[in-house]
């Protein structure tokens, strides 16, 4: 189900009416819903009066942006040489595993999304995996449960 398209409408008014906004806007809607509704982009086009072709393309562009809907935290594992050489792929699976999905899902409780880059520019930090923006470097399978736990909200008892 996508978000009305009054939400749009509230997002892109906080902003002035010119093409120069567009990245802004898109920000912004990024932002509250973690991507990027096709009947936003429609909005976006016609209210700034820019081809829907040229909404499409910035939001296709950047890798901030995402078209399909994801988890409230985003995990971005690095498998540039240095990670990959001291164990990326092992954690990635493993993050696979405990998460019950594969590079580009998001869980079925729209918590976690999984993503992969080929570099994150802090080789020495190797395997790197990143949540929400915070680096957790020197990765080990080991680890990967524990993140996890840490951004996964308890589960309450039925007695409770």
């Amino acid at each position: 189900m996508q978000p009305e398209v009054a939400e749009f409408e509230t997002i892109i008014k906080k902003h002035p009416q010119e093409k120069k906004y567009l990245m802004p806007i898109l920000q912004d809607i990024q932002a509250k819903f973690n991507y990027l509704p096709q009947n936003a982009l429609i909005k976006v086009s016609e209210a700034l009066e820019v081809p829907l072709m040229d909404v499409v393309s910035i939001a296709t562009f950047y890798n901030i942006f995402s078209l399909t809907p994801r988890g409230k935290h985003v995990i971005t594992i690095c498998l540039g040489t240095a990670c990959h050489v001291r164990g990326a792929p092992l954690v990635l699976e493993e993050f696979k595993r405990r998460l019950n999905i594969r590079v580009g899902e998001t869980t079925e409780d729209n918590l976690f999304t999984l993503e992969t880059v080929n570099c994150l520019g802090a080789c020495a930090l190797g395997p790197i995996a990143v949540i929400d923006g915070d680096y957790y470097g020197q990765m080990k399978i080991r680890k990967v449960d524990k993140l996890i736990k840490k951004f996964r909200p308890e589960k309450r008892s039925k007695a409770e």
